[in-house]
C-alpha cells in the first residue's frame, strides 16, 4: 500500500513538473528586424573619389592632431575638471554596480541568524494536548509556556536551469561597456568644443585687432576731411559721415570685446573652473594651416566611432533584456536549507544531536494562467530593442552623413578663403588709392567710406573663414572617431 502511495506521489509530482515544461513552451518569441542601414552602408564617402583604408584620421591621438601647445593644455584642463565628463565617470561606476548586483544573483544567498521565543499553546489543542502528555526526561513534563532558542546559518539559491540569470548578467555588462563608450564620445565631444571655441576666440582676437586698425584709418580719414573742410575742399556733411563712421566702429570694438569676454568664460565652463584669462598666441592665426585630413572608409565608423559603438552594446543588452525577460515564463528552481540549533532551553543547545535541526526544500515553480505582468515586460522589453535597432541605425547614418557633408565643407571652405583673400587685397589697394583721390580732391568722401566698409567686411569674413577652416577640420576629425584616444 505505502509503495502505490510513493508511486502515486511521484506521478503527481512529474505531472506538475511537465505542465509547468509545457506551459513554458508557449513563451512568445522576439521580433527580428534586419539591420538595413547597417548592411547597405556605402563603400566610399564620395562615390567620386576612392578612400584609402589604411590613411584614417580618426585613428590619430589628439595629441599628434592637435600642436598648439596652449590648446592642448586648454585641453588637458578639461579632461581632468569638466563636469559633465565627471558625471559621465559617475555613470560608469554605477553600470559596473549593476554587473555585480546580476553576477551575485548566480551564487547562493547565505545568511546567519539567532533567535529567541516564547509559545502557550491551547490546552485543548492537539498541540496543547501532546505537550501536556510529553515528558522531556522521565519523571520532567514539557514546559508551559514553551521556549525556544535557536540559531544557524540559512542558505537560499535559484539555481539557473534555463540560463535567465546568466543572460541577465550578460545584458549588464553589455551595458556596462556601453557606458564606457559613452565616455568616450563625451571626450571626443568635449575636446571638438574645446578647440572649437578656442579657435573662435582666436577670430575675435584678430576681428578686434582689424577694427581697431579701422578705427585709425577712420581718425585719418576725418582729419583730412577738417582740413578740407577749412580749405573749402569739402563739406560739413562729409566730415559728420566721417564722424558717424568712426563712433560706428568704436561702438563694434566693445561689441566685440564683450564677445572675447563671453567666449573666454565658454571654455572656463568646459574647463570646470571660474573666469580667468585664456592663454592663447593670437599672431600666427591668420597663417596657420589646418592639417590634412584623411577619411579612410565608411565601415571603419563602426569600430571608431564611440556613440556607434555604444549604440550597438546598447542594442546587445537589449536583446539580451528581451531574452531574459522571455525565461520569465520558464519555471524556476529555488533550493532553501537551513542548519543550526534549536531547543527549548539555551542550556539544551549544547545537547547534540538532539539540538541540531536542519531543513532542505527544492522548489520547482512557474506561471501557469494569469501571466499579463509577465507578458507586459517581455513586450516591453521586445519593444525596447526594436528602438535600440533603430537607434544604432540613426547613429550610423548621420555619423556618414557628418563626414560626407564635413568632406564637401572643406574643400568649400578652402575655395572660400582663398576668394576672400583676393578680395581683401583688392580691397586694401583700393583704399589706398581713394584716399589719395580723396586728398588730391579727385575723390568724393562717399566713395572713400565704401571702399573702408568694404575692405573691413571683407578682412572680418576672411577671418571668419580662417576660423571655419580651423574648426571643419576639427569636427571632422571628431566625426571619424578621434578625441578619445
Amino acid at each position: 500500500m505505502n509503495m502505490m502511495e510513493n508511486l502515486k506521489t511521484k506521478n503527481i509530482i512529474a505531472a506538475i513538473a511537465l505542465s509547468l515544461v509545457l506551459a513554458s513552451c508557449k513563451a512568445p518569441m522576439a521580433t527580428v528586424i534586419k539591420d538595413e542601414v547597417k548592411t547597405n552602408i556605402p563603400q566610399n564617402f564620395n562615390q567620386e573619389e576612392q578612400q584609402d583604408a589604411n590613411n584614417n584620421s580618426g585613428t590619430t591621438p589628439w595629441r599628434q592632431f592637435f600642436t598648439d601647445p596652449n590648446l592642448v593644455s586648454l585641453i588637458e584642463t578639461a579632461l581632468k575638471n569638466n563636469q559633465e565628463l565627471l558625471i559621465t565617470l559617475q555613470e560608469i561606476e554605477i553600470a559596473k554596480s549593476g554587473v555585480l548586483a546580476k553576477k551575485g544573483r548566480l551564487s547562493p544567498t547565505v545568511s546567519a541568524g539567532i533567535g529567541a521565543g516564547l509559545k502557550k499553546a491551547g490546552r485543548y489543542t492537539s498541540e496543547g494536548a501532546g505537550d501536556a502528555t510529553t515528558e522531556i526526561e522521565p519523571g520532567r513534563e514539557m514546559p508551559d509556556p514553551l521556549g525556544n532558542f535557536g540559531g544557524g546559518l540559512m542558505a537560499n539559491w535559484e539555481v539557473d536551469i534555463w540560463k535567465k540569470l546568466r543572460t541577465e548578467k550578460e545584458s549588464a555588462v553589455a551595458h556596462y561597456l556601453s557606458t564606457v563608450e559613452g565616455k568616450n564620445f563625451v571626450l571626443s565631444n568635449l575636446i571638438e568644443e574645446v578647440a572649437d571655441n578656442y579657435y573662435e576666440l582666436l577670430a575675435l582676437d584678430n576681428q578686434l585687432d582689424i577694427i581697431q586698425q579701422y578705427i585709425k584709418l577712420q581718425q585719418r580719414a576725418l582729419e583730412i576731411s577738417k582740413i578740407q573742410k577749412e580749405a573749402a575742399a569739402a563739406t560739413e556733411l562729409a566730415v559728420k559721415k566721417f564722424e558717424a563712421e568712426l563712433a560706428k566702429s568704436k561702438a563694434s570694438e566693445y561689441t566685440i570685446r564683450q564677445q572675447i569676454t563671453e567666449k573666454e568664460n565658454e571654455i572656463n565652463a568646459l574647463l570646470g573652473r571660474y573666469p580667468q584669462p585664456i592663454i592663447r598666441t593670437k599672431e600666427n592665426f591668420m597663417s596657420t594651416i589646418p592639417p590634412t585630413v584623411y577619411t579612410g572608409i565608411p565601415s571603419q565608423l563602426l569600430a571608431n566611432r564611440p556613440d556607434i559603438k555604444e549604440a550597438e552594446l546598447e542594442l546587445k543588452s537589449s536583446k539580451l533584456d528581451v531574452e531574459a525577460a522571455r525565461k520569465e515564463f520558464y519555471p524556476s528552481l529555488e533550493i532553501s536549507a537551513t542548519l543550526g540549533l534549536e531547543a527549548f532551553k539555551p542550556s539544551y543547545l549544547v545537547k547534540m544531536p538532539e539540538s541540531i535541526a536542519y531543513n532542505l526544500v527544492g522548489e520547482l515553480a512557474g506561471p501557469l494562467i494569469n501571466k499579463s505582468a509577465i507578458k507586459a515586460n517581455f513586450q516591453t522589453a521586445d519593444a525596447k530593442q526594436i528602438q535600440a535597432l533603430y537607434e544604432y541605425d540613426k547613429t550610423i547614418l548621420n555619423a556618414y552623413l557628418d563626414v560626407a557633408n564635413l568632406m564637401s565643407k572643406i574643400k568649400n571652405i578652402d575655395q572660400y578663403y582663398q576668394l576672400k583673400s583676393q578680395e581683401t587685397k583688392a580691397l586694401d589697394q583700393s583704399i589706398d588709392i581713394a584716399n589719395q583721390l580723396f586728398r588730391n580732391s579727385r575723390a568724393d568722401y562717399l566713395e572713400v567710406l565704401l571702399n573702408q566698409r568694404d575692405a573691413l567686411d571683407a578682412k572680418m569674413e576672411l577671418i571668419e573663414a580662417k576660423q571655419k577652416q580651423l574648426s571643419t577640420v576639427v569636427d571632422i576629425y571628431k566625426s571619424l572617431g578621434g578625441g578619445w584616444k
